[in-house]
């Protein structure tokens, strides 16, 4: 007779000196037992399954070890020491969407309703997207009924992230889930140099549902410390990892990894020279507070770019990249959000829409790369946030009908990599953000691009920018030392207005200039102010044609003004009036004629 609970002393167990496994088994099973606690260290050399729930572990802060640990099979992360699975019924039902199901719909079309009940759990998979990776499917989840709407609709305790076109089918397979089996306060020494097969770690759920871990300090482990699947409501907090077996083996080095997961919190965790800290794949709705991993060139915090959405991080640090895992599981992600975040490296290249970063510190170290910030053009908002190395934005998807704004933000370029890449075609927005170290970092996009209150830098000897995109607006700010080349090989539209000063000098020997090419670039200057450092630095420099040019307003002192004769043809036309020249050489202008006036209502001094 018991009280349901039971220690590993009853069954005369004060020590590790001999495997523990028959006793955990024993106190396990027993359907009457709701806490088994440990008050002495163990050694266990079995791998363990259970299909219980409603059961606590409490090892007591005491160490785990696992010398002499059966095999494992082969590439298997739940051949853990405390492997809870539920139950898979053999229940399975196979819906096709009549109509389109909309990004965060939560009723789902069935055949027929009957099938299901309110409080059933069932693992519902979509199947992959037609022509494209054979493991990009958006919706991989542990769901659970909450109505029978109709018919031939039920409600889910999950809002999809995605939108599904007609014609897409899910298949629902029922599931009697482990449920509340918690494990607690473990000191766990894995395998030494163990692999695939010997290599040993704690814990690992499947079909599972409110199932938490906390307090694992495990060292040398080789597959995650935690690993998830098919789990839903859970907990993971004040766990450790340092040293495991390999960071280098596919999933192995991980302190977690939630794969097909919903609503987990992970929290106040730590890893030390290891792989992942935390790694989403599949998975939602899920968020990462107070985790920071030093060793952490591997990349602590990932998602697997399996269409993970709505993911929360807050006040963490470590390396940091999203979606990266390869094009077979979709590359996307979306609707994440970062804040308080320091690291050495944070890349979200691919396909993930609607980032948000606040307060975010990139600070690079020795590894090749590290201090850059490297964003996917697709709704993306960058606030507050600077790194030491570049800002690097690209574009792979178009799915946000949100803007892309960075505001309030500090870079520093190198002549590595373009500002933005070519394959950027949407709208880029830079508010109140400095990017210092210029030296001929371009802007290769071809999206609109406004630039307002910023702060651009080079070098007396760096090269101005090239600019690439199709329509460029300067609203304020500085440009100290630099410069724009407009490159793109299609018609070109610079405005500049008022505020916006110019100064210094620069390689390129001109502050505005274009590239030639049978293209028509429109120029639109109005209350700008231009010092130049010297004689030689032109101001604009327009050599070749067609060129729409209109200077108002501005002051410009030093320097030259070379507007050729050739850069104004018949389809082009230029007006500069109302404009100060102090000090400024004219050392180009074309002929006046009705489509030329710059001699009249300036002041030359």
């Amino acid at each position: 007779m018991h009280d349901g609970v039971l220690d590993f002393r009853g069954f005369g167990h004060f020590d590790d000196s001999r495997p523990a496994d028959a006793a955990l088994d024993a106190m396990v099973t027993d359907a009457s037992v709701h806490r088994v606690e440990a008050h002495t260290d163990l050694l266990f050399t079995r791998r363990h399954t259970f299909g219980r729930s409603h059961v606590e572990l409490d090892f007591g802060g005491h160490r785990v070890s696992t010398e002499g640990i059966e095999k494992n099979s082969h590439d298997n992360p739940f051949g853990a020491v405390l492997y809870f699975r539920g139950e898979v019924t053999g229940t399975v039902v196979t819906s096709r969407l009549s109509a389109p199901m909309p990004d965060l719909a939560d009723v789902f079309e069935v055949p027929d309703s009957a099938a299901f009940a309110v409080g059933q759990w069932w693992a519902v998979e979509i199947d992959a997207v037609s022509g494209a990776g054979i493991y990009e499917k958006e919706v991989q989840k542990l769901v659970q009924v909450t109505q029978l709407v109709d018919g031939t609709h039920i409600r889910v305790n999950y809002k999809i992230g995605w939108d599904l076109a007609a014609g897409r089918t899910f298949t629902w397979t029922k599931v009697n889930p482990v449920q509340r089996a918690h494990v607690r306060d473990m000191v766990f020494q894995g395998v030494a140099d163990g692999d695939t097969f010997t290599g040993s770690h704690p814990v690992a759920y499947e079909y599972a549902v409110s199932c938490d871990v906390s307090g694992i300090d495990a060292t040398g482990t080789f597959w995650p410390v935690v690993m998830r699947r098919w789990c839903t409501h859970f907990h993971t907090y004040g766990c450790r990892l340092k040293n495991p077996a390999s960071v280098t083996y596919g999933g192995a080095g991980y302190l977690t990894q939630q794969i097909y997961c919903l609503y987990g919190h992970v929290e106040d965790c730590h890893v030390a020279n290891s792989r992942h800290l935390n790694d989403w794949t599949a998975s939602a709705y899920g968020y990462v507070t107070n985790c920071h991993g030093d060793g952490d060139d591997q990349g602590p915090f990932v998602t697997h770019g399996q269409f993970e959405h709505d993911l929360v991080y807050t006040g963490n640090s470590g390396l940091m990249t999203f979606a990266n895992s390869g094009a077979a599981w979709g590359s996307a992600a979306k609707r994440i959000t970062v804040r308080k975040h320091v690291c050495s490296w944070f890349v979200a290249r691919v396909k993930v829409t609607d980032l948000t970063l606040e307060d975010m510190h990139v600070i690079g170290n020795a590894q090749a790369g590290s201090g850059m910030l490297w964003v996917n053009a697709d709704g993306v908002q960058i606030r507050g946030c600077t790194a030491s190395g570049p800002l690097v934005v690209s574009q792979t998807s178009s799915r946000s009908r949100r803007p892309n704004v960075i505001a309030d933000s500090d870079f520093t370029q190198s002549t590595a990599y373009a500002v933005t890449a070519a394959n950027v075609t949407s709208a880029l927005h830079l508010t109140r953000v400095r990017l210092a170290g210029l030296d001929g970092a371009a802007f290769s996009g071809t999206g609109r691009l406004v630039l307002e209150d910023c702060e651009l830098i080079g070098s007396a000897d760096a090269a101005a920018g090239p600019v690439a995109h199709g329509d460029v607006t300067v609203r304020g700010g500085t440009l100290t030392d630099t410069g724009f080349t407009l490159s793109s090989e299609k018609d070109q539209r610079l405005r500049i207005g008022a505020g916006t000063r110019v100064t210094g000098t620069n390689a390129s020997g001109a502050f505005l200039s274009r590239t030639g090419g049978d293209r028509t670039v429109t120029w639109q200057l109005d209350g700008v102010t231009a010092e130049a450092a010297d004689a030689a630095t032109a101001h604009l420099l327009l050599t070749s044609g067609p060129n729409r040019y209109a200077a108002s307003g501005c002051s410009f002192r030093g320097g030259r003004l070379e507007l050729t004769q050739g850069a104004f043809g018949a389809e082009s036309h230029l007006l500069h009036s109302g404009c100060v020249e102090d000090g400024t050489a004219r050392t180009a202008m074309p002929a006046e004629g009705d489509r030329i006036r710059h001699t009249a209502g300036n002041l030359l001094l």
